[in-house]
């Protein structure tokens, strides 16, 4: 119920404006949610592929490896971004702790 007067009561044209403005805010809404949504699912249904083919690349990897009788490249990096974590984590962890916010 809207407090209008009779007299000042909107005419059809400008309730017909009302209408399309609520339905099509409702309509972007609706299709932005949808587009959400098809981004997780498709995100969540190729993780298993990437996982298998990261899992095959690194086997790869360690096989030609062996052939050559190199070092795997992965190791190397892979332990220097874990490096890079664990350090990024203590310096968080004692920066919290020195002004004792909690987490």
């Amino acid at each position: 119920m809207h407090p209008y007067v009779i007299t000042a009561k909107p005419g059809p044209f400008r309730r017909a404006l009302t209408w399309t403005r609520v339905w099509s805010v409702r309509l972007l809404a609706l299709t932005a949610m949808t587009l959400l949504g098809v981004a997780v699912l498709t995100v969540r249904c190729i993780r298993p592929v990437i996982n298998y083919l990261t899992t095959r690349a690194i086997y790869i990897e360690l096989w030609a490896a062996q052939r050559l009788g190199r070092p795997p490249v992965s190791g190397f990096v892979g332990a220097g971004i874990t490096d890079e974590f664990i350090r990024e984590f203590h310096r968080a962890r004692a920066a919290t702790a020195s002004t004792g916010s909690p987490r």
